[in-house]
């Protein structure tokens, strides 16, 4: 090794020491980003400034924002068989371009999603000493609260706390889960679970496959609940909310209330995905874009910091994520052919999750690591 690369060694050596230990004077407080807006701060601790955002931000503006994610209305798709083709076919079609699509109509009543994100407003803005009982970086207890889940992996931290809880096939005892959140956590994923098997119809027939197929295959098997609160941030030009990122599950079902900040990339730029009063964002995850062999699309998304706050997101993801499983997936056999071989070598979900969390959020994509020819 040349001298040159001594000095560079060195010097990230110390940069990392100095980050180390403001990382872990974070972490120690057990008060998250909430706790330092609470504090009072006026400068974002240097953990959280990001790279090269200024190009990127500005990758987001002007005539982009003429596009939108698509819409799609699930009213009727059970009594009028033309409008359930109409609907399969917009669904097929946001799945292999976007990624990304907004459903309205689609059975949770408007009250349970306004009582679950102001549950999780409530848990957030308990107490500090009842909080800090639960922040853990144990990822296999029934409720974990942290702030950033890569917090020591990830090249800079985000401006945002998390709670998630593991809601199926396994769930938690009601008691394990705070009580200013309790009920309405296990009402609206009971609901979002009822809505995932109805998503896993109609995109198994977006695939030309059985209605049966994707639940039958167990892709509707696990749920997590994961609870963000972004706090609002005194220099939002010098962060972000979350990083650039795919989501490592079969599919997720997004509810965020009105603020807004979640964006999508679309043809290498960054649109807006907007709040429409009463709708969940679909996305397409990983694991779909494996099993689907790159025929659905896992896109990359991020959520931008903002001075307006907190805003508060539900994410549930249809995943059985860390829980013990043998059962392998890969690329459907109806789905490939001759001209169309295997893209992708078998994974349980917990192997693909490990491997995924163990990266943080990178701005990178695991799925090239589990394509055919690269292991």
């Amino acid at each position: 090794m040349g001298d040159s690369e001594n000095g560079a060694l060195s010097a990230t050596t110390k940069h990392d020491y100095d980050r180390a230990s403001e990382l872990k004077a974070f972490d120690d407080t057990k008060d998250g980003v909430k706790g330092l807006v609470d504090a009072g701060i006026t400068k974002i601790p240097r953990i959280f400034h990001h790279s090269n955002l200024d190009s990127e931000k500005n990758s987001a503006s002007g005539s982009n924002q003429l596009l939108a994610v698509p819409s799609i209305d699930l009213a009727a798709i059970d009594e009028d068989p033309n409008r359930r083709k109409l609907v399969v076919e917009k669904i097929r079609e946001a799945s292999e371009t976007w990624g990304f699509f907004q459903i309205v109509n689609h059975g949770i009543e408007e009250s349970i999603l306004e009582e679950i994100k102001s549950g999780v407003v409530r848990f957030y803005e308990q107490e500090s000493e009842v909080k800090r009982e639960l922040y853990s970086r144990d990822a296999l207890r029934p409720l974990v609260y942290n702030s950033n889940f890569d917090l020591y992996s990830s090249p800079a931290a985000n401006w945002r706390d998390t709670f998630y809880c593991y809601m199926a096939p396994h769930p938690p005892k009601p008691e394990d889960l705070p009580s200013v959140c309790r009920d309405i956590l296990l009402e609206y994923t009971r609901q979002v679970m009822k809505l995932g098997s109805v998503l896993f119809e109609l995109l198994s027939e977006a695939l030309g496959l059985n209605p049966n197929h994707l639940n039958d295959m167990g892709c509707n098997e696990g749920l997590v609940a994961v609870c963000h609160y972004y706090p609002a941030c005194p220099e939002p030009e010098l962060t972000l909310g979350a990083t650039k990122h795919t989501d490592n599950d079969f599919i997720t079902v997004l509810l965020q209330d009105h603020i807004g900040g979640l964006q999508v990339l679309y043809e290498n730029r960054w649109i807006d995905v907007s709040p429409v009063p009463g709708a969940l964002v679909i996305n397409i995850g990983d694991l779909l874009q494996l099993i689907t062999n790159d025929k659905f699309k896992s896109v990359e998304h991020r959520v931008v910091a903002n001075h307006v706050g907190p805003r508060v997101s539900v994410a549930a993801f249809f995943s059985t994520s860390f829980q013990p499983s043998t059962k392998l997936y890969g690329p459907i056999k109806d789905l490939v052919s001759e001209d169309n071989p295997p893209k992708y070598r078998e994974t349980t979900v917990q192997d693909y999750v490990t491997f995924s969390m163990a990266r943080g959020l990178d701005g990178t994509s695991p799925l090239p690591y589990f394509r055919i020819g690269n292991f």
